[in-house]
Parts: structure tokens; sequence; C-alpha cells
């Protein structure tokens, strides 16, 4: 079921509301541009700064805007697993296609921890599950071994590779069947030649239909055609990623091209000035502006 280009949409605010008529608008232009599916409540959607009620709320949203056609991937992980199961069964009941679950934060478990973790919802939810590597959001990575355990059973269809770690893929691939998707944008190219299925992007909340033409030529194994794209690519896919904290970079450039008011929930902020200038050229250089 998931391969392509998906977006790990922003969350987006206006006086410190979500705002959702922006989010319809955003999703809309999704679409039109072709993506293959859209991830609401992640990381770049700032799901830790949302209550329950509008987590809740947004995928519902997300989830009616789409209205079948295209696959919809609700976050719904936490580190208490009572939760992680209560918002997927939401996400369930409400037409999600399936859950991304992150690995649980701050609390550090063993692999062990984290195989019962995810059984304990793979087994009370009849949903598709993606699993979600980010050690840099966690502080716990889930190990090949552990993937491939997970794997076996027959609602956990994915994971999302954040780790940064080509190795890890294809230590995963060497294991098991699993659909891999890239969860940093400059590392799709490098992850489907070894056998990774896609991408759940940042970027493509801004260039869709561009970041849907890299993968899919990098599927196609057109690696020629994938290369350059990804070299286009590329200045903006490092800034997201080194300028600031995602989602700050991806939220500063939709407002400077106008399809985003780029506010955030504290912790986040705006970006430094100084920042937000080098953005700016590089949406320029980019023919953004």
């Amino acid at each position: 079921m998931l391969q392509g280009t998906y977006t790990a949409l922003i969350t987006p605010f206006r006086d410190g509301q979500v705002d959702y008529d922006r989010l319809a608008q955003n999703i809309a232009a999704q679409i039109e541009a072709g993506i293959d599916g859209l991830v609401p409540t992640g990381t770049t959607g700032e799901s830790p700064t949302l209550s329950h009620e509008e987590h809740r709320r947004v995928i519902e949203h997300v989830v009616e805007q789409a209205a079948g056609r295209v696959v919809t991937i609700a976050g719904t992980g936490s580190n208490a697993t009572s939760e992680a199961m209560e918002l997927t069964e939401h996400a369930k009941n409400v037409g999600a296609d399936a859950a991304l679950l992150v690995n649980p934060y701050y609390n550090k478990p063993t692999q062990e921890g984290l195989y019962r973790h995810f059984m304990q919802v793979a087994d009370h939810v009849d949903l598709p599950l993606v699993l979600y590597n980010i050690p840099g959001r966690t502080s716990i990575t889930m190990s090949p071994e552990t993937v491939a355990r997970l794997a076996r059973h027959a609602h956990v269809v994915a994971i999302k590779e954040a780790t940064g770690s080509l190795d890890i893929t294809s230590e995963i691939l060497s294991l098991c069947d699993i659909a891999v998707v890239s969860g940093d944008d400059s590392l799709t190219l490098p992850l489907v030649s070894v056998g990774g299925r896609g991408v759940i992007s940042v970027l493509s909340n801004l260039v869709p239909k561009e970041v849907k033409q890299l993968t899919t030529a990098a599927l196609a194994s057109d690696f020629v055609e994938a290369r350059r794209r990804h070299f286009e690519l590329f200045p903006l896919f490092k800034a997201c990623r080194s300028l600031a904290t995602n989602p700050i970079p991806i939220k500063t450039a939709m407002a400077l091209c106008g399809c985003d008011t780029g506010q955030m929930r504290l912790p986040l902020c705006a970006m430094l000035a100084d920042d937000r200038a080098v953005m700016g050229s590089l949406l320029r250089d980019y023919g953004l502006l």
C-alpha cells in the first residue's frame, strides 16, 4: 500500500488556533499536485503542541477533505501505549487508511519494550501501521531485528526511516520485506536505490509536484533523472533540516511564498532574521519568489 510521495502536513495556525480553512486549502493543493498521500499530526504537524481534541479534529478534517482521493496516514504515536492505542482507534473510526506510530519518546524503552508497545497497538486495532524510527526526536532507535519481529504482524506494513543511516535501512530490508520509506527528503534517492518505497516528505508541503517527480523517477530506476532532481532540490532539503528545528524552516518558507501564516506554537518560535534571509534567498534561487 505504501509507495510514492506522502506529505508530512504542517498544522496551520492563525492567532494561536488551528486554521482549518488553510488546512483545507493546503490539502486541495496537495491533491491537485498529484501527491500520493497525506500524513497529518506528525512531527511536521507539531503534534506535541496539539491538545487531544485538536489532534483528533485535525485527523478528522484531513480525512474529510481527502475524501478517499489520496491515502491518509494519521500520526497517532505516543510515549504511553494506552494513549497510542486510543488515538489509533480514533483514526480508524474516522476513516484514516493507516496510522503512523513514532517510537515512544522520553521514557526510552528497551527493544523488548518497543516490541511490546507496537504489538499491543497492532493486536488491538485493525488498521495498517507504519512504524516511525526517529532517534533525534525520541532518543531511542528501533533495531532492524525489532523491526523484523514486528513485520511478522499483518497490521505492521511499513516503517518511516529517519535515522539518517542507510545501513539501518539495508539491514531492515535484508531481514524482512516491510515497506521502508524515507523520513529525510535528502535521503529519498539513496534509500530507494537499496529498495525503499518512497518518502514521507517535509518539503512537499511547498513543492509537492517536484518532490513527487524525484520519487517517481527513483522508483522507476531512472537514476539519471532522479539525481538531477535531487540536486535541484537539495539546497531546500538541507535548509529545511539545518536552518532551524523542523517545522520552523518549512513554515517560514510557506509564509514567504504566501502559503501559510508561518505561525508556530511555543516552544517553537519564529526563525531568526538572518536564517529567514537565507531561506528567502534559496527560494528565489529556486524560482519560488
